[in-house]
């Protein structure tokens, strides 16, 4: 069993090497971690190209939902985008919340961070910034954000109740998050499950939906609710890589399920009468 620490190396290792690679190739695999299928295309990522704000050279294809069209984001409004990547979801949040606003992007993978600023910098985009940092322990103070966004990130963070209290504790009172990440139903197989290389994959590193809707309510959140849900169904030819012919049958004829889901909550406004979080 890896380390935190050695789990956090393993993707940031992994998205140095993505940052460098066609967006094709990360789009035909899992979140871009390699293995690519010839079966599919476009195993976890939704399409972004009718999205206002869409720049295709940011998306590397590493998503698995489109949180900011379930956002609810507007204009004037702070938004955050936890694990931005090179600033595809920053731009789209951009563009509905305006001028007036704000987006931040935060990714602790430097190069993912050069390539983001240099995305802005094209596009003229004063009111976007991309700042490196931990998302386990975010570079902002407390009660800025009006909303938050992430997509396909948090799966691969080993302290996921650390990044819920993070958001938490940035968001302002009343400010709501939607994020899309990879969650199971039933347990992986130990051939999939202790794989560096699909945990960097999005798979691996995911945790039960049940758990992870608690999580979302232990820290403190309310108004939880599943906007959106998918089911992910990886191909024959990436699952040969790490099962056998056995184990393979076992786990297609099991009930374990691996799913895109997309998440909101709100922060509770403890100055609201009646509230009782206080």
């Amino acid at each position: 069993m890896k380390t935190d620490k050695e789990l956090k190396d393993l993707v940031k290792q992994k998205y140095s090497e993505i940052a460098l690679q066609d967006q094709n190739e990360n789009k035909a695999s899992c979140c871009g971690s390699g293995g690519c299928s010839t079966e599919v295309y476009n195993i976890m990522s939704d399409s972004y190209e009718s999205i206002e704000g869409y720049n295709p050279e940011a998306d590397l294809g590493l998503g698995c939902g489109l949180p900011t069209a379930f956002a609810l984001i507007k204009e004037g409004d702070t938004v955050l985008d936890l694990g931005s990547g090179a600033g595809n979801d920053c731009f789209v949040a951009r563009a509905q919340t305006g001028e007036k606003g704000k987006v931040i992007g935060v990714d602790f993978t430097p190069i993912m961070i050069e390539k983001a600023r240099e995305n802005a910098e094209k596009r003229g985009f004063n009111n976007v910034e991309f700042r490196l940092g931990d998302i386990e322990k975010l570079p902002l103070t407390s009660n800025v954000v009006d909303v938050v966004v992430s997509n396909c990130v948090l799966n691969l963070v080993p302290n996921k109740k650390a990044v819920f209290q993070e958001i938490l504790r940035v968001l302002k009172p009343d400010g709501h998050f939607s994020i899309s990440d990879v969650v199971l139903v039933g347990d992986l197989p130990a051939e999939l499950a202790q794989q560096a290389e699909m945990y960097a994959g999005c798979v691996s590193g995911a945790i039960q939906k049940e758990t992870y809707l608690n999580l979302i309510a232990e820290s403190g959140f309310t108004d939880i609710k599943i906007q959106k849900e998918k089911a992910i169904l990886l191909p024959d030819d990436i699952l040969k890589n790490y099962l056998n012919k056995e184990a393979l049958d076992s786990f297609k004829n099991s009930k374990t399920g691996i799913f895109s889901i997309t998440v909101f909550a709100r922060k509770p406004n403890c100055c609201k009468p009646g509230n009782g979080c206080c």
